[in-house]
């Protein structure tokens, strides 16, 4: 649930819980308290309920009392009962005066045709005292008072109070007691589900956090709540597995800095080795004829190129590693380009005694874009792990270019020692080598097959290997065309 919706179901909560529980205990606290007074004589109310009821009762009692036992003319006057009756009838209270067994006067006619019939008889001695009596059924306490009128007719004077006063008055009591416990449970109430809705869930983010802040991030937390806390549970959970991902790559990626450091270091003993050897021998005369001197040079140049290639790739890791490539990106002829490239490595495949075979199946005027130097990159690292891993006597390396449609696709196949299918998948993962050991003659870093995957990669194309071991190899790769658009 959202916050604003919370909210607002707290606010009506606090003002409609509290009246709805309110009217209910009005009403069940009223019936009983009428209930538990009804068809019960004086003698039996409480103290409390007879001192409430005698308190509003008394003072119109006693003054008509006295008046009987001064002058009791004055019971008979009827203008002199409307006036007493207009004193007391707001505090719930009316005069009756009966003659003989005839309603003589009523402070209200239609209420004493009614209750007339149940008034105790004149000279009831335990009733015209300050007892009374209380008349369920009417909600009424009534005093009698007995008297003589001046014709010498028995006559009574009763003064009756509604009960509802007493009612009232109690109902205020129970009421606040009951206002008081229905507040206290609503803030419980709101309190425990704003606590479960809210407080919680915090709680619980706030430990999920802290083992963040510990480095664990495989304390996942799983909800099906909505709004504002669901989402803070599902981008905690985003930002714990980017987290835990991104942790990975970095142990990843420092595992393979620590490998590559190791393999370049493994790779650049041999060339060192071999080069101090050769000047070591030059230096102790070993090269003691013209011939053996250009070999020992000879050796000492290719050991120190193999070691420049060996630090030019390793700077171009580096580039590729931050992506930082520079890439120059122009619209060359797939056919002149790949001509006057072959060209170059031919001539160094022709040193090796390396068969070179090349056909173009595309357009003559097939053109790609492409950045011509990097391009060529590609081509020269794919050729020189096929002549690195070459193992047969008569090596051959088939260059083909087909045409696919709307892209070309090059393949670049030798008959070397081959690749395991098991290890097809990943030769263009970085530092990846089929050579395990770490004893190889051919050496390398790892990483120039992974270099010719993000090349391709960036010109849009991609890249994959097929072969079998023992056969050969076949590096295919895909670039697009460029099709120029004709004006009308």
């Amino acid at each position: 649930m959202k916050f604003k919706t919370r909210l607002r179901v707290t606010f009506i909560t606090i003002i409609l819980l509290p009246l709805f529980l309110t009217s209910i205990a009005f009403c069940v606290i009223g019936l009983y308290l009428t209930s538990a007074q009804r068809g019960l004589p004086a003698a039996e109310l409480s103290y409390e309920n007879m001192r409430e009821l005698m308190e509003t009762t008394d003072k119109a009692f006693f003054v008509l009392k006295e008046q009987a036992r001064t002058d009791v003319t004055r019971l008979a006057d009827r203008e002199y009962l409307i006036r007493i009756n207009a004193e007391i009838a707001r505090r719930s209270t009316d005069i009756i005066v009966r003659k003989g067994s005839e309603l003589y006067y009523a402070g209200n006619k239609e209420a004493a045709q009614d209750i007339l019939p149940k008034l105790p008889d004149y000279g009831d001695a335990d009733l015209s005292e300050e007892s009374g009596i209380y008349y369920g059924e009417y909600n009424k306490f009534v005093k009698q008072i007995d008297f003589l009128f001046p014709d010498g007719d028995e006559g009574s004077v009763f003064v009756v109070t509604k009960a509802s006063a007493l009612i009232s008055k109690q109902l205020l009591v129970d009421m606040s007691v009951a206002i008081f416990l229905i507040l206290i449970f609503t803030s419980i109430m709101l309190t425990r589900w704003i606590h479960r809705g809210v407080f919680h869930p915090v709680t619980e983010l706030n430990v999920a956090m802290q083992k963040i802040k510990d480095g664990n991030f495989e304390y996942a937390l799983e909800t099906n709540i909505k709004g504002e806390i669901g989402d803070l549970y599902h981008n905690y959970e985003d930002m714990r597995l980017r987290l835990k991902e991104s942790t990975e790559e970095n142990r990843e990626s420092e595992k393979q800095n620590r490998e590559l450091i190791s393999n370049i270091s493994h790779d650049l003993k041999t060339p060192i080795t071999a080069i101090k050897g050769y000047v070591e021998g030059i230096m102790d005369g070993v090269a003691d004829t013209p011939e053996k001197m250009d070999k020992y040079i000879k050796t000492i140049y290719n050991k120190a190129n193999d070691m420049e290639r060996l630090i030019n790739e390793l700077t171009y890791y580096s580039g590729i590693d931050n992506n930082r490539i520079p890439y120059n990106f122009h619209r060359i002829n797939v056919a002149d380009y790949f001509g006057d490239c072959l060209e170059e490595v031919g001539i160094d495949l022709e040193q090796r005694g390396i068969e070179l075979n090349y056909s173009n199946l595309a357009s003559p005027d097939t053109v790609v874009i492409a950045d011509p130097e990097q391009m060529k990159k590609v081509i020269n690292n794919i050729i020189s792990n096929s002549i690195k891993y070459m193992d047969k006597p008569h090596g051959t390396i088939d260059i083909r270019i087909l045409d696919e449609v709307d892209s070309i696709r090059i393949e670049i196949e030798d008959n070397g020692k081959g690749i395991a299918q098991k290890d097809l998948g990943r030769i263009f993962e970085r530092f990846f080598r089929t050579d395990a050991s770490r004893n190889s003659a051919q050496g390398g870093s790892g990483i120039g097959l992974s270099i010719v995957k993000k090349i391709i990669e960036d010109h849009g194309g991609y890249i994959w290997a097929t072969g079998k071991e023992g056969e050969g190899t076949c590096i295919h790769f895909v670039l697009r065309k460029y099709i120029e658009l004709q004006r009308e």
